[in-house]
């Protein structure tokens, strides 16, 4: 069995940029091979405010998704402040793999970070 059923990601953080078709942003990217599809709970920390819970989003067994943090609303409407740092949970009921990745074009050479949740 590959996978976890909970993931960390401390380094959270989405700049208010947009050059062109080009829009800094952030994603979970989440592969599921677990033999079920897979439920996946998101919820938000952040230095000075109460955290962003319940966060949806669904993982078909043997697919991925690119779940962009820019796109996502909470059940009570509220999306995610940009120029703010946080750190992300994701808890799911079968076990996935989850990467982090960070397309920021604040600079006139965009940057593209990724790395394995842990």
């Amino acid at each position: 069995m590959y996978g976890k059923n909970v993931w960390m990601i401390a380094d959270g953080y989405m700049s208010d940029t947009v050059k062109g078709e080009y829009v800094s942003h952030e994603a979970i990217c989440v592969l599921n091979v677990s033999g079920k599809d897979a439920n996946i709970n998101i919820t938000l920390y952040f230095e000075d405010a109460e955290p962003m819970r319940n966060i949806k989003a669904v993982c078909k067994n043997d697919r991925t998704n690119h779940i962009r943090l820019d796109k996502v609303v909470t059940e009570d409407g509220k999306k995610i402040p940009r120029n703010t740092p946080y750190a992300v949970l994701v808890e799911s009921d079968q076990p996935i793999v989850v990467q982090s990745s960070r397309l920021d074009v604040s600079q006139p050479e965009y940057a593209l970070m990724t790395t394995i949740a842990y």
